[in-house]
Formats: structure tokens, sequence, C-alpha cells
């Protein structure tokens, strides 16, 4: 069993940045790829980024490549998001969720823990 709980979520103004946090606990989190997800108002929940259980490979979205980063600390159990140049369409909630199968990193029905989302707004 994997919790995880998002922080690091707030209200910043379009070019600002802010900086995620997912921490988790279970003896077995540094075996899972990580992603965050998020919902924007009245849309689906997408896909914004991931990562390996290793750090090794990443994947982006394309709206987000560039000005976010994904990265995870083994050690400390935490997978951060640092969002750079923040534009008012990166307005959302932002989920922390984790996988224990690779593959198909982008959908959000492969992975198995969610946390409780965080809000990010982002002002013109």
């Amino acid at each position: 069993q994997v919790q995880l709980v998002e922080s690091g979520g707030g209200l910043v103004q379009a070019g600002g940045s802010l900086r995620l946090s997912c921490a988790a606990s279970g003896r077995t989190f540094s075996s899972y790829g990580m992603g965050w997800f998020r919902q924007p108002p009245g849309k689906e929940r997408e896909f914004v980024t991931a990562i390996t259980w290793n750090g090794g490979i990443t994947y982006y979205a394309d709206s987000v490549k560039g000005r976010f980063t994904i990265s995870r600390d083994r050690a400390e159990n935490t997978v951060y998001l640092q969002m750079n140049t923040l534009k008012p369409e990166d307005t959302a909630v932002y989920y922390c969720a984790a996988r224990i199968y690779v593959g198909a990193v982008k959908n959000p029905t492969a992975y198995d823990y969610w946390g409780q989302g965080t809000q990010v707004t982002v002002s013109s």
C-alpha cells in the first residue's frame, strides 16, 4: 500500500514558478513509477509528466515540455514537480500518482495509487 500527499500548490502570477511535492509512504515506493496529472476546471484529468522507478526516464506532455521538470528523491520518498514560466492555462488541480507496472505512463488508468490533489491557480 502506498499513500501519497501533495503539497506546494497556490496562487501565482503568469510567468512565475511553483514547486509541487508528493510525499509517499510505503516500503516499496522506490520501485514505483510516478506521474503527475492535472484536472483543469470543467475538463478531464490529463497527463502532465512521469518518471520511471529509478528516475532514468522522464516523459512530458507537449504543453509543459521545457517548462516543467519532474524529479524524485528515492531516499526521501518524494517526487517533485518544478513548474516554471506558468501560464493561466496551467490552472488545475494537480495530482500525484504511483504505478506498479511499466507502460502506458500517460494513461491515468495505469496508475494504482493517487494523492488528494493540490490546487494551482495562475493569474494573468
